[in-house]
């Protein structure tokens, strides 16, 4: 790579960390910029999933406070997405490239309709149980676990909308708070891009100089995100998550 391509992939670094940890669609910018450059889309991805993991840490590191509230929850995503990113490198690996092309974006198109949907489904949920208040779901059911973990899987073998996958599953799943949400977003794309990236180093060819570029710029990426994205007003994140969800999929088509 040229001085000049070098500093495009640090700025998609930078761009794909503040996605991360922010509407969770860190790919959008990284991985197009990558196969622009001339990688082929396999090792695009692989130097894709390990350069964007420093920008889950520092993204995860950001939103501290919000997992220390909820400790069991963040364990709960964190072994949900590791043991389905272990699937999800195994599938990229093993089978031919292509064969979900035709159903990740409408995937994708459907997330964001439970994400945009989430308050009239929550509010029927409520007029169903009248006066009834049911308790408050702070931790994960069986369901959810199912859910979270094949979203792990699907993080593991692509990531696009990764993060608008898992805002859907715990949104409707669970009642925590969105800034709480967003957190446990974050953390489930970096157990994600940690397993994944840990399997593509030892079986797959990553391309290294990319590796470090994106590294270094998803590490400063993630944290700004995250100091952004606690700040967020509920309606305006959920609005941002629709729409980058809306742009993966029609680039994805």
């Amino acid at each position: 790579m040229d001085g000049t391509e070098q500093l495009l992939v640090l700025a998609a670094g930078l761009g794909a960390g503040i996605l991360s940890s922010t509407v969770g669609v860190a790919s959008l910018v990284s991985f197009p910029t990558l196969v622009a450059l001339g990688l082929p889309p396999v090792v695009a991805n692989v130097t894709n999933t390990i350069g964007l993991v420093p920008g889950g840490l520092s993204g995860a590191f950001g939103y501290r406070e919000e997992l220390r509230a909820h400790p069991r929850m963040t364990i709960a995503i964190l072994v949900c997405c590791a043991v389905g990113a272990v699937g999800g490198a195994a599938l990229l690996l093993g089978l031919p490239p292509g064969v979900f092309e035709a159903v990740v974006p409408w995937l994708i198109l459907f997330t964001c309709l439970l994400v945009g949907a989430q308050p009239r489904i929550a509010a029927w949920l409520r007029r169903r149980h009248g006066d009834d208040i049911p308790p408050e779901r702070l931790h994960m059911s069986p369901v959810t676990t199912f859910f979270a973990t094949v979203t792990g899987v699907y993080g593991g073998y692509f990531g696009a909308g990764a993060g608008v996958m898992m805002v859907a599953v715990l949104g409707l799943g669970t009642d925590l708070e969105l800034r709480v949400v967003n957190g446990l977003k974050t953390v489930s794309l970096m157990a994600g891009n940690v397993v994944a990236g840990l399997v593509f180093v030892f079986v797959a060819e990553p391309a290294w100089d990319a590796v470090v570029l994106l590294a270094a710029g998803s590490l400063v990426g993630g944290y700004v995100g995250a100091r952004v994205g606690r700040r967020l007003p509920d309606s305006l994140f959920r609005s941002l998550v629709v729409v980058a969800g809306v742009i993966a999929a029609i680039l994805l088509f």
